[in-house]
């Protein structure tokens, strides 16, 4: 994890710090990392991946008001590209809002429903608890689809979408795009299509199982969403 940043580096090994007897608190290892020019730079988004002018029905924003007691309670999710020497591949990731793990991912060269939906498909396929769920989006094309929204209500998920365009209404969604571009290679330029393929796979189980998450408190996503569900050794989170 190369970009995984100062305050959760320090946490990863002040153990280790204390161990050798070094005296380095974060503040003093965040200079060390500036004085190698190591802090991460952030860098701006320029593909539009959102197209919501459409004439398919679009859901008002359910979840506005509503904070998750646990997980797969609300879902958020959004559609980013992968740029590669040849052509784009196009990812939507699908993470619970409570623990912050990806529950289901998709990639492929174009952002055609049926591709798309492998993610919900895979979120719905490893929820082991029994709550209802929302699923929140923007109002791109994809999830306003028939395939998309059948789904949902064949699985009673009830739909949230962004009614103003404004990012914030889908904040966590973008962030977690953001998240795997910056912190695990996603962002850079791949060598080909199948190579982006496994560093989704890759960076979506370094992501849940060991990347200590701030808004949890420095534990990984995955160990908050198992508090509370029970999920098999042999699923989408553990495999390598």
């Amino acid at each position: 994890m190369p970009k995984l940043g100062g305050r959760k580096l320090h946490y990863l090994i002040k153990s280790e710090i204390k161990d050798k007897k070094v005296k380095c608190g974060r503040d003093k290892l965040f200079d060390i990392l500036r004085d190698e020019n190591l802090l991460i730079k952030p860098k701006r988004r320029y593909i539009q991946t959102t197209d919501s002018r459409h004439w398919l029905r679009k859901y008002p924003n359910i979840i506005k008001n509503i904070m998750p007691s646990e997980p797969n309670q609300i879902w958020v999710s959004d559609i980013t590209y992968i740029r590669t020497e040849e052509g784009f591949c196009y990812l939507n990731l699908i993470t619970d809002k409570y623990s912050r793990a990806i529950v289901g991912y998709a990639i492929d060269d174009n952002m055609e429903s049926k591709n798309m939906i492998k993610a919900y498909q895979m979120a719905i396929k490893y929820k082991h608890n029994k709550i209802d769920t929302i699923h929140h989006s923007d109002r791109g094309l994809q999830y306003c689809s028939k395939e998309y929204i059948e789904l949902a209500r064949k699985n009673n998920i009830s739909i949230s979408m962004t009614e103003n365009g404004d990012p914030y209404e889908n904040a966590l969604a973008e962030r977690m795009n953001k998240t795997l571009k910056e912190e695990f290679g996603l962002g850079k330029t791949i060598k080909d299509k199948k190579t982006a393929m496994e560093m989704t796979k890759e960076a979506v189980f370094l992501y849940n199982n060991f990347r200590p998450h701030n808004a949890l408190k420095l534990r990984t996503p995955l160990y908050i969403h198992l508090l509370k569900t029970k999920i098999p050794t042999n699923n989408l989170y553990l495999q390598g």
